[in-house]
């Protein structure tokens, strides 16, 4: 291809804006040009086809799937975001998608349950400020010095607070102890039994699944003894709210489930509303328990997931 010299310029022009993010103005001062200049390179970039722009909205779901989910597991809700190249453009899109499920789904004077990890970060961070009074935030498991600093649950409980200019109600607690008997000796603290308490009674819940992996934070370090980390490896497909379940949607390593600081499955179970925001490949099978044993009400996941989990 044979480039004039406004070909030249509109590609600098391009790769200064696009690839290395420069405001035009910045472009202008770089290529000593004015920005209505800055403005024409751009849009001559665009019709000569040196530059495409994709828009990728994640609010564009399958329909059709959406209601194979609900039917197949009993769902009230089901939003599939369309798939997605790589990992971190997943958790922006699953993100956005549950944002927009919660802030449907949260009244005035609601409690809501949340839970914490690098996809509720991606939630918190997508909510808008809401025209909301009286909701109240409860933390539904204990936090963690396991979490990656991208997962943190205090950043991520602040942000749910914003959005609905709730009050929080938060569990300074590890979300693992040593022994279920410093955990039965803690959880009777006043305090902490009021926050416990009030987790159960929610009528709402928005939570995420883990994987099984190694790379999951309760097993990327050794806070689970042999006997733990063999029972996982045999039995868990994942975690729900912090709880190892087996492919039934049990405690997959009940001495393990005696020392977790997290909402009891059971009461989980029986919220109202029950969002769950998760997708990828390596939560396929936990998800697929989560939903066969009746823990989602309100599903937001990827086309890909969705038809894994169907089959």
């Amino acid at each position: 291809m044979d480039l004039t010299a406004r070909d030249i310029q509109s590609l600098e022009a391009a790769r200064l804006y696009h690839e290395r993010g420069l405001s035009q103005a910045e472009v202008a001062q770089t290529l000593a040009m004015s920005r209505p200049t800055v403005s024409k390179l751009l849009q001559h970039a665009r019709e000569r086809g040196f530059v495409s722009i994709e828009i990728r909205d994640p609010r564009t779901v399958s329909t059709d799937v959406g209601r194979e989910l609900c039917s197949a597991f009993g769902l009230a809700q089901a939003t599939v975001v369309a798939g997605a190249e790589t990992e971190h453009e997943l958790l922006h899109d699953l993100g956005v998608a549950g944002a927009r499920m919660l802030e449907e789904n949260v009244a005035d004077g609601d409690l809501v349950g949340i839970t914490w990890g690098r996809t509720m970060r991606a939630v918190a961070q997508a909510l808008t400020p809401q025209p909301r009074s009286g909701v109240h935030m409860v933390q539904l498991k204990g936090g963690s010095s396991l979490a990656s600093p991208a997962a943190g649950h205090f950043e991520t409980v602040r942000m749910f607070c914003n959005a609905f200019n709730a009050y929080p109600h938060t569990l300074p607690l590890p979300v693992l102890f040593d022994s279920p008997e410093v955990k039965r000796l803690v959880a009777q603290d006043r305090h902490i039994e009021y926050v416990l308490d009030l987790g159960r009674s929610a009528r709402v819940a928005v939570f995420t699944v883990g994987s099984a992996g190694r790379d999951a934070p309760l097993l990327a370090r050794d806070y689970l003894t042999a006997e733990e980390r063999e029972g996982v490896a045999q039995r868990a497909v994942g975690d729900l709210c912090s709880h190892f379940i087996d492919d039934a949607g049990d405690p997959a390593v009940p001495e393990l489930d005696a020392r977790t600081v997290a909402i009891p499955l059971d009461s989980l179970r029986h919220k109202e509303i029950r969002i769950c925001v998760a997708g990828g490949a390596a939560k396929t099978p936990v998800l697929r328990a989560a939903l066969r044993a009746g823990y989602v009400s309100h599903l937001v996941t990827d086309e890909r997931t969705a038809r894994t989990v169907l089959g």
